[in-house]
């Protein structure tokens, strides 16, 4: 075996360019499926924007709140990938952020967020330091891609500076875009069963109350994703006939026994409300909103996945809300997010990576 299909295997990657032509089908996705969408940006005060590196593919995806946002994380996966949780505590000094950074490179991916420091300096936002300045604060968490296309390609500082360049209100682009360029799921079984997953967001506004709350995720999981409306698997480990999924837990169930691939996966995404809350109160709903990534990817939070949520609240409406009650939604919302990552996202047939959208077997 050749090294870089070697490396390829080991990171639950497929090996061959090519999918039998029995696993392609319409290439079509009925909308009436989607789970309700929206965006993460339907939350007043924040800005997303997206730099893809197409050629490989990978990229990532910047969640902007120049004027600063309140946040929280909850890290639940054991291979993790991250900048500036520990300042995210509630029991350390600084309270407000500027900007979270969603990354593909795996490690290398943090360097984005020195661009997104970068860009915020210029405008003038971040921790004020005396006479001197301000330094922006950009927490960031990456995901596992880079067995997907060439290993040296990757983002960088100045992807992360046009990724705040992009930043805009608008609705968010979802599938193959940002930090879900270079996603993959249902990899238990292995690569050649793997397929292309996304980036996914919705939202949701609260009745009349003026709160909204938000999700962004790109989705990168070891395990398969799952409707949690009817349990049934969106996409995933693709079955050896090409006519549906493996059911990763229902053969773990059965004694399947399954080595994991360390470090070759992880879902990273940000919760986001317009509501006041404390850090303490925005890292309980980042904790709760990991209840999303349960109902919606199965196994989830596993030794090789990087599982990590933010939480953010920009505060721009005084109406008092619930914390429990924001958690409960945000994580309802999250797991609609991470459904229609799975369903927006586009084949690279190049690369062996068959998409929902494309799949036959899907059902």
């Amino acid at each position: 075996m050749l090294r870089r299909d070697f490396n390829r295997n080991l990171l639950g990657l497929p090996l061959a360019s090519a999918l039998p032509s029995s696993v392609w089908g319409a290439g079509e996705i009925d909308a009436n499926l989607l789970p309700p969408g929206g965006s993460i940006t339907d939350v007043p005060g924040l800005k997303v924007g997206h730099f893809t590196l197409t050629e490989r593919p990978t990229g990532c995806t910047v969640v902007m709140c120049e004027a600063g946002a309140t946040a929280g994380v909850d890290v639940r996966g054991s291979a993790p990938g991250t900048r500036e949780t520990d300042l995210l505590s509630p029991i350390n000094l600084v309270d407000k952020v500027n900007a979270i950074l969603l990354s593909g490179g795996s490690a290398y991916g943090l360097d984005a967020a020195t661009g997104v420091m970068r860009y915020l300096e210029e405008q003038n936002s971040g921790y004020p330091i005396g006479h001197l300045g301000v330094v922006p604060i950009v927490p960031a968490a990456i995901l596992m891609d880079l067995g997907v296309g060439d290993f040296k390609i990757r983002p960088n500082a100045e992807s992360g500076y046009k990724a705040c360049k992009a930043a805009s209100t608008d609705p968010v682009a979802e599938g193959c875009v940002g930090a879900g360029a270079g996603a993959t799921i249902g990899k238990m079984f292995g690569g050649k069963f793997s397929m292309k997953s996304g980036l996914g967001t919705a939202s949701a506004k609260l009745g009349d109350t003026g709160i909204v709350v938000g999700a962004i995720v790109a989705v990168n999981a070891l395990g398969d994703v799952v409707n949690p409306l009817n349990g049934k698997i969106v996409a995933g480990a693709r079955s050896e006939d090409g006519k549906g999924y493996r059911d990763a837990m229902g053969a773990m169930m059965s004694g399947y026994r399954v080595i994991s691939q360390p470090g070759a996966n992880t879902t990273i995404g940000v919760v986001a409300t317009n509501a006041k809350f404390t850090k303490t109160q925005m890292t309980k709903i980042a904790q709760m909103a990991q209840d999303g990534y349960a109902r919606a990817i199965n196994p989830v939070h596993t030794m090789g996945d990087g599982d990590t949520i933010f939480a953010m609240s920009t505060g721009t409406t005084n109406t008092t809300a619930d914390v429990s009650a924001i958690g409960a939604i945000a994580a309802t919302v999250m797991s609609r997010a991470i459904v229609r990552a799975a369903m927006m996202a586009t084949s690279v047939p190049e690369l062996g990576l068959v998409a929902y959208r494309d799949y036959a077997g899907r059902g």
